[in-house]
């Protein structure tokens, strides 16, 4: 026990309120200051990643919305704890990992993937939710209106309209004879029901035919692309879907073995060994996801954060691909890559 029990100092006597004023200063140094003056309550983000842990993509995904929460002054295990799930899998897979995350008692919880965005809202009503999906979120159901989202719901959606055409016309560009375009699909993907509208929509007035092929396991993928590959004239098209794309290194692979033009919306199938690709960047909507959460932590509800539309596409191009499977790239079309691989 300290005791302080002095009436000078430096030799002159002092005022009974000077005395008290030092005596408090000392005691906020103390070690009974230091068990009083306790941190704030931790706060935990529940994080449902649609990809296997081990996946590059994922882990960068999940750095970049660590970083800008940092960015934002939070300390990852101080004051904030993010909690992941990680993986694929069907709804009841989902709804399990939604479940776990919600037992851990989040303040905020960030969903990547139409699917994953289902399973959590089927989860809670009330816990505030950050999506990264969906091709139009309010004919999804997901918010009343972009401005004014209503509900625990908020987010970034992954498409806007023109997608459709561009990738076809980019297909197009470096397959001039392509007549027949695949659309590799998830059939759980409210997304890929939009984009595969799109591209059908796109389809007659460049002179192709768009058939979109179903799948969810990769023998499902490498039965269709076996088939497609072997047909003359036939492209292939590979939307945005965290399930998917987990299996890009097969898709590639495929793609490259039957020299079947490809085109992607992410660029992380590209860097793989993928044709082209052509998309949003999806790590920067983690970034900016990261940027909602600071928000909803320090107070602002997601009804009022208004759902983000992509504004940023990125055109990657792999000239080494594009040689091995005999494809000439247009100069046109090399001016306007933001990345080309060699």
């Amino acid at each position: 026990m300290l005791l302080y029990s002095f009436e000078l100092i430096g030799g002159v006597a002092m005022e009974r309120r000077e005395f008290i004023t030092v005596l408090a200063g000392v005691a906020a140094t103390s070690p009974f200051a230091a068990l009083a003056q306790q941190p704030g309550p931790t706060r935990r983000i529940g994080v449902l990643m649609s990809y296997p842990e081990n996946d590059p993509q994922g882990q960068l995904r999940a750095t970049t919305f660590r970083r800008e929460l940092e960015k934002a002054g939070w300390t990852i295990g101080g004051n904030l704890q993010i909690n992941y799930r990680w993986g694929t899998g069907d709804a009841d897979w989902l709804r399990s990992a939604a479940a776990q995350v919600l037992r851990l008692a989040p303040d905020v919880m960030l969903a990547n993937g139409d699917a994953a965005v289902k399973a959590a809202l089927q989860s809670t009503r009330t816990v505030p939710i950050i999506f990264i999906a969906s091709g139009d979120p309010v004919r999804d159901g997901l918010v009343q209106s972009l401005s004014h989202p209503g509900g625990n719901l908020t987010g970034f959606a992954v498409m806007e309209p023109s997608l459709g055409a561009k990738l076809l016309a980019m297909l197009k560009e470096v397959a001039p004879r392509v007549t027949r375009v695949a659309v590799l699909v998830n059939p759980d993907s409210a997304t890929h029901k939009v984009i595969s509208a799109l591209l059908v929509a796109a389809a007659p007035g460049m002179a192709v035919e768009v058939v979109t092929v179903p799948v969810r396991e990769p023998a499902e993928i490498e039965a269709a692309m076996t088939q497609w590959g072997q047909e003359p004239d036939h492209g292939l098209i590979v939307p945005s879907d965290p399930s998917i794309n987990s299996h890009r290194s097969l898709i590639t692979d495929l793609a490259a073995r039957y020299r079947l033009p490809a085109i992607y919306a992410l660029r992380a199938a590209t860097a793989d060994g993928g044709l082209m690709s052509y998309g949003v960047d999806i790590p920067e909507l983690f970034r900016r996801s990261a940027v909602y959460a600071d928000r909803i932590l320090k107070g602002e509800k997601p009804a009022d954060l208004p759902v983000q539309l992509p504004t940023k596409f990125e055109l990657v191009i792999n000239l080494k691909t594009a040689k091995a499977m005999g494809f000439e790239i247009p100069s046109t079309l090399l001016m306007t890559a933001d990345e080309v691989i060699e």
